[in-house]
């Protein structure tokens, strides 16, 4: 679906994360996030310069880097990523596929970063007070190695 184009820019906060392959059964697995960060790609330049040139610093494109994303949510009991990363730890790196939904205010697809060969690189638990009156939040980063706009 190409990106749909309006005049008035859209809300960050109508968003979905699906990651495929990571449930029991196989099938895409939507989480409740309440943040995704790093929906960033950068091809950085090499300089170089010959012997026989004046002092100008050539620049040519460099290997592509994908930044790794982040994706923080409320602890809800849902285990099916937990058992991902632990999968991970034992050695097993099982390494999938998702989306990045941008949704309008009717929850309609609008835009979609699809990332690919993605894996669980490290987990944050909550920060947990007696004294505290927040939601009990967990941040999971995910390694990718393909980020593109569909």
């Amino acid at each position: 679906m190409p990106p749909v184009v309006r005049d008035d820019p859209y809300a960050a906060y109508n968003f979905q994360v699906i990651v495929t392959n990571v449930s029991d059964d196989g099938v895409a697995v939507s989480g409740a996030f309440t943040e995704v960060s790093g929906l960033e790609l950068e091809i950085p330049p090499i300089e170089y310069r010959t012997g026989a040139e004046d002092i100008t610093v050539r620049k040519i494109p460099g290997l592509k880097k994908f930044t790794n994303i982040t994706l923080k949510r409320g602890i809800t009991g849902h285990v099916g990523f937990w058992q991902w990363i632990v999968e991970a730890l034992n050695g097993r790196v099982r390494r999938t596929s998702g989306s990045i939904l941008l949704l309008d205010e009717n929850r309609q697809e609008v835009m979609r970063w699809n990332f690919d060969r993605a894996w669980p690189t490290k987990y944050t638990g909550p920060s947990l007070a007696a004294g505290k009156n927040e939601i009990a939040m967990e941040t999971l980063v995910l390694s990718v190695e393909s980020l593109t706009i569909a």
